[in-house]
């Protein structure tokens, strides 16, 4: 498709390259403990395309279907079989246009955090 967005990323040593072509068809938040410790943050932005829309090149190793740079260890994106789950803080450029629409795990975001305009799910919900 002609003039089809695209958007690019990758990890720290840039060891591994990613693109995502289109629109995303979900983005949330999710506040889980793996999600933290994965990332090393209070939460996970993230968002979804279809494996379709997804190619990458370089190394990556996976633990618990999460994927990241064999090298840096920079956390990047989780392959499903039917979906790619990218890691917002690994695109290359602010995605600024990518509104998170669900947030879960609510129950464990920081109390001085505030709340974001999504749908929220507080219990045990899946991302």
């Amino acid at each position: 498709m002609m003039g089809q967005l695209k958007r690019t990323g990758g990890c720290l040593c840039r060891g591994v390259r990613f693109e995502v072509k289109g629109e995303p068809y979900r983005a949330g938040l999710c506040h889980c403990s793996d999600c933290r410790k994965a990332t090393g943050s209070l939460f996970l932005a993230s968002a979804v395309w279809h494996v379709s829309q997804f190619n990458y090149t370089g190394q990556v190793a996976t633990y618990s279907g999460r994927s990241f740079c064999s090298n840096c260890g920079g956390s990047l994106f989780s392959r499903h079989v039917a979906h790619v789950e990218i890691y917002l803080g690994a695109l290359d450029e602010a995605p600024n246009d990518i509104q998170p629409s669900v947030e879960v795990w609510t129950g464990r975001r920081e109390i001085w955090m505030p709340a974001f305009n999504t749908i929220c799910f507080t219990e045990d919900e899946d991302t």
